[in-house]
């Protein structure tokens, strides 16, 4: 098809993902044609600066041909076969890498086809794990607000942004709420009795809610905490020290499982293989996908210690759980590429050697009367647009139909440079480039932000 042909077709036929499909009356469908680097192109040829990694999926850039040559040899070797009583090469070689790669004895792996399943399996397994451990009345959860976890009925349920929930409702039962870790708004959540200026204070009132919430449901009712090593939704909230070690100590206290919601935030994006790592803490569970692959295939996987196979080892019962295309032949041999390709490349080292320099260039921004908050780790960041730095007032929902929506998003994409606006919460700027990125696409993003958000702030 030419892109005429294409962008009929799209209009005519194509349903995508979290879309006002009505917006494309007047204007044309972006229609990406290939990828190279840390960049993509249209069907007319313009070059966009991947400042998303796609959805927080390209870790190694666009146009990798050791990872397309990956998928193709294992297609042509085993294109698929499913993990149901069976096993293949590919699924048990990744398994056994994801393990050595994971902390603690997180060592048993559940292959999804992504992330949402991912997290819906870990609540499945917490569940049946507290029945078969003689707790059938565990199978409570705790999220945080603002959190996204998927868009599965379970995780769904799990997660903390009501305008999500509201078409689908009712959803799945037993699933509460506690403060997250915004610092910038934490005298918001705290009634005014606690601000920024104390990290390490703020992060230990926050981490006692959840001890608060599972007192209040019951203990002998809670069967797990999630959380997103730094959470995405609301612009990228990093934990306050000690957060980490007083949630696990409070998960210990209460006989409750810690699933470390890392879709986003494993395999490189804060610099560490998984979040966890990072901030030295042993979940129960880590959920993973997205850049597993770097986008080259799908593919996501559930990591569980040893201690939750052990009662499905020694009572004979089977995990009635499962899908398809669960530890896929072609998308787990390409996870081994990109894996292996980490390590060849040092990508891990690349992303902690440059994130002060990534940091240190968006903070520039701050110069701006728009900009209230640079936040982040590693290459995942959020910046948080205001109308009042003093005040710290946010934008009204008007200002952000007609500035964030209906501006913003457009005139980044037309400057070159693709990235997500966003008021889940309060209104944001999320930047998650591919972990090959240095100094000069830092520059490139920053001046792009510069020039928009300063056409944007007249704007309001």
């Amino acid at each position: 098809m030419d892109s005429a042909e294409l962008q009929h077709a799209a209009q005519q036929h194509l349903w995508m993902h979290f879309t006002a499909h009505s917006r494309f009356a007047s204007e044309d469908v972006p229609i990406i044609v290939r990828g190279e680097g840390a960049y993509i192109f249209d069907d007319k040829g313009r070059r966009y600066l991947d400042g998303l990694a796609g959805l927080f999926v390209n870790q190694l850039g666009h146009g990798r041909t050791d990872l397309a040559d990956a998928a193709a040899a294992q297609a042509r070797e085993l294109a698929f076969h499913p993990i149901w009583s069976y096993a293949h090469p590919r699924a048990i070689e990744l398994a056994e890498r994801l393990a050595s790669l994971a902390p603690g004895s997180l060592n048993r792996v559940f292959f999804t086809s992504g992330g949402g399943e991912a997290v819906e399996s870990a609540w499945k397994l917490a569940k049946n794990y507290f029945k078969l451990q003689g707790k059938p009345t565990k199978h409570k959860v705790i999220s945080r607000a603002v959190a996204y976890h998927g868009t599965p009925h379970g995780a769904l349920s799990i997660t903390g942004l009501p305008a999500l929930k509201q078409p689908f409702e009712p959803l799945v039962p037993s699933a509460f709420r506690v403060p997250n870790t915004n610092l910038y708004r934490a005298s918001d959540v705290t009634a005014g009795l606690l601000d920024g200026s104390d990290p390490e204070r703020f992060g230990r009132w926050a981490a006692d809610q959840i001890a608060l919430a599972i007192e209040h449901e019951g203990p002998e009712t809670v069967a797990a905490v999630f959380l997103e090593p730094v959470q995405n939704a609301g612009g990228c909230f990093p934990p306050p020290p000690g957060y980490w070690q007083r949630v696990r100590e409070i998960c210990d206290t209460y006989d409750v499982l810690l699933v470390s919601d890392e879709v986003i935030c494993a395999y490189g994006r804060l610099g560490e293989m998984f979040g966890a790592l990072r901030y030295d803490y042993v979940p129960d569970i880590i959920t993973s996908a997205k850049g597993m692959t770097s986008g080259y295939a799908p593919m996501g996987a559930m990591i569980a210690k040893d201690e939750l196979m052990e009662p499905f080892l020694r009572m004979g019962s089977a995990f009635l759980h499962g899908y398809t295309w669960g530890g896929h032949p072609v998308g787990a041999a390409v996870a081994l590429a990109n894996l292996e390709a980490f390590d060849r490349e040092d990508v891990l080292g690349h992303v902690r050697e440059n994130e002060g320099a990534f940091r240190a260039t968006l903070e520039r921004l701050t110069d701006l009367p728009i900009v209230g908050d640079v936040r982040g780790a590693g290459y995942f960041y959020g910046i948080e647009l205001v109308v009042d730095k003093a005040t710290r007032q946010t934008l009204s929902d008007e200002q952000c139909e007609r500035v964030l929506y209906g501006y913003l998003s457009k005139a980044l994409w037309d400057a070159g440079l693709y990235c997500r606006a966003d008021d889940r919460g309060d209104p944001v700027i999320q930047l998650s480039p591919p972990l090959i990125v240095g100094q000069a696409e830092f520059d490139e993003m920053e001046r792009i932000l510069r020039e928009v958000l300063t056409e944007a702030w007249a704007r309001l």
